[in-house]
């Protein structure tokens, strides 16, 4: 057999399917290692979905899909960032793609050439990296470190850069820390990416999931105009309405890239599966009840597990975003944090992602998924060893 392209050897695991595929497959296994949100979906998106499918509406749609839900997802984004009137995001800049992570892909696809550097977060969502090399750009992290509570220094940034950077990849609320960029941050970062003249590509799937701190999207500080303009803002329905197997979000392009943009997303994947959209559209235009009521379940499994940990002496970073905690198991993990997380699915039935997942800061670390059962979650915190 012929051997497969560089890139794709290089490609590393994904330590988060590792451990909790294997937690799958142990019986009574407690996952607490994959953001899955557990809550039914409302039946209003359901309906939706299978009323596009009773009509048999299932021909291509535009590339850049239906039009009423490019406005649906334009409303959306406008009303969470305030971007109105003159700055106002229009449906001409959304594109529906199939997920966040077709939508990252999509965006590094346009920005990236073999060779490139892109700004990535260490610790930060592991795809970052893994779509990077897939189109032989280079990942470098940029550190986020735990005596800076894991927030981004824009001088530890800015001596990354060299003439082979072209990307800086921001996430906030963070996956996997629950960090939140600040306003003064959040334009801080913006400015050094017009300094040196690089793109942004946003990831801001967890953008309804803050506490008591706001989520400012890097696009409030952009140009506005085809010169001057450099964000991408990566949106999903996975998290905010639990939609996580259909597959459906947006990516909002700066002014001036349409036709570049069609040309790209039929390369890609023509279009995005209709069913899905008319569900997303009725999840955008509908009721919001979910979108509430998981937002009080995340704060409350929150609250709880951090006063598990709490009692446990175990130190965590406090989440004020997404739904997951950052917790330090160095005590337990002797070094090893990938080794010792199998090691106590194996001896305690309970998975969790491992911080080297996320990058190399992430050593002694783990992921706490918040998304599931309160019950279930702390019975999992309960098994964990208590820091002397």
């Amino acid at each position: 057999m012929p051997e497969l392209a560089a890139h794709v050897r290089d490609v590393p695991v994904n330590q988060i399917r590792e451990i909790t595929e294997a937690a799958w497959r142990t019986p009574g296994a407690l996952v607490l290692s994959i953001g899955e949100p557990g809550f039914p979906l409302p039946r209003h998106v359901l309906e939706a979905g299978m009323a596009c499918l009773d009509r048999d509406e299932t021909n291509y749609t535009p590339n850049a899909g239906l039009p009423a839900l490019r406005e649906a997802f334009a409303a959306r984004f406008r009303e969470r960032t305030g971007l109105n009137g003159e700055t106002g995001i229009g449906a001409d800049r959304v594109y529906v793609v199939d997920g966040a992570q077709q939508g990252l892909h999509f965006a590094m696809s346009l920005l990236l050439s073999p060779g490139d550097e892109i700004l990535i977060p260490n610790p930060g969502y592991p795809t970052f990296a893994m779509t990077s090399r897939l189109l032989n750009a280079v990942p470098v992290g940029y550190p986020l470190y735990p005596e800076h509570s894991f927030q981004p220094r824009t001088a530890d940034i800015e001596a990354l850069i060299t003439e082979r950077t072209r990307v800086l990849v921001l996430n906030s609320p963070s996956n996997p820390l629950g960090a939140v960029l600040s306003e003064d941050m959040t334009r801080e970062l913006v400015e050094l990416a017009r300094r040196h003249d690089l793109w942004i590509i946003s990831d801001e799937c967890y953008e309804a999931f803050t506490y008591d701190v706001p989520h400012v999207s890097p696009a409030k500080y952009d140009g506005g105009t085809p010169g001057d303009a450099r964000v991408f803002t990566s949106l999903t329905l996975s998290k905010t309405y639990g939609l996580t197997g259909l597959r459906i979000g947006a990516l909002i392009c700066p002014p001036g890239l349409e036709q570049k943009m069609d040309n790209v997303m039929e390369s890609i994947v023509s279009c995005v599966a209709s069913p899905s959209q008319y569900a997303a559209l009725a999840a955008l235009t509908g009721p919001q009840d979910y979108v509430r009521e998981a937002h009080q379940h995340y704060r409350e499994n929150r609250d709880a597990a951090s006063a598990a940990l709490d009692a446990k002496g175990i130190p965590y970073l406090t989440a004020e975003g997404a739904f997951y905690l950052w917790a330090d198991v160095s005590h337990a993990s002797g070094g090893d944090v990938r080794g010792w997380v199998r090691r106590f699915l194996n001896d305690s039935g309970v998975a969790l992602a491992p911080g080297t997942a996320f990058g190399s800061i992430g050593e002694g670390w783990v992921r706490i998924a918040l998304c599931g059962r309160k019950d279930e979650l702390l019975e999992g915190l309960s098994r964990l060893p208590a820091r002397d």
